[in-house]
């Protein structure tokens, strides 16, 4: 790749819910890795499927997802497939208890992160999972997220279309 005429945008850190939507979507097995850069992760409801690449060489992530791409922040289907890679904690009880959650229903009907996040952890804590444990399990994955810095390509966008 010809990284030197592209313009890329740094990634930031994702909203606390995002790691535990990553741990979802792997619980229900909505990961396809298609190679060692590329995975394909289908959302909670089925409706969307999102194209993640991740080139930790050169600190190149995208994927399509409303949060990667609109927001700016490391969206979850990245943060799932660097679970997957092992290069980012994982942790499999959590993952289980957070399993079939709609995710796309509770945050499109709740619109606040920590409102969901507050019912997922109940969910969880019915399982046995204290929302302490996953408060230390958040921190960790954000410690990791922290050293790296994930760059992707800007859209290049041709407003003569819109007149």
């Amino acid at each position: 790749m010809n990284f030197k005429n592209d313009r890329y945008k740094t990634l930031v850190l994702p909203p606390r819910i995002k790691i535990l939507e990553a741990l979802g979507a792997i619980a229900d097995e909505r990961i396809r890795v298609l190679d060692e850069k590329n995975a394909e992760v289908v959302s909670s409801d089925g409706s969307r499927k999102y194209h993640v690449y991740v080139d930790i060489n050169n600190g190149i992530v995208s994927s399509n997802d409303n949060g990667t791409r609109y927001r700016g922040y490391i969206g979850y289907p990245i943060i799932a497939f660097l679970m997957l890679k092992k290069m980012l904690p994982f942790d499999k009880d959590i993952a289980e208890a957070l399993k079939g959650i709609q995710w796309k229903k509770l945050n499109e009907k709740y619109k606040r992160y920590f409102i969901v996040e507050k019912i997922v952890k109940s969910k969880a804590t019915k399982q046995g999972i204290s929302p302490r444990y996953i408060d230390g399990f958040i921190a960790q994955v954000i410690s990791e997220l922290k050293k790296f810095e994930f760059k992707m390509k800007e859209e290049k966008t041709d407003i003569t279309s819109y007149f």
